[in-house]
């Protein structure tokens, strides 16, 4: 992996991260409550995946990165429905 590659991954975590921060940020009224929690769902599993196939290397094998996207699929649409049922 080269340096540039690694720059970029940080830096698309770092703007992630700054998404993140943002959406907490907002007043959680109960009309945006659960799109708020969506977004920040969503901006983790971007992140988690930036994560698995950048730094761990997932990008060159098709079967795994396809086994931990949906593996992260299923693992944040749980998350979700435990936040909306709570």
């Amino acid at each position: 992996m080269t340096t540039r590659s690694l720059i970029e991954a940080w830096l698309v975590l770092v703007v992630l991260s700054a998404g993140t921060t943002i959406l907490t940020l907002i007043d959680a009224s109960a009309s945006y409550r659960l799109m708020i929690g969506g977004g920040v769902l969503v901006l983790a599993g971007l992140k988690a995946r930036v994560i698995l196939t950048r730094y761990l290397g997932l990008s060159r094998s098709r079967f795994w990165k396809q086994m931990f996207d949906v593996l992260l699929f299923v693992f944040l649409s749980i998350a979700y429905l435990i936040y909306v049922l709570g």
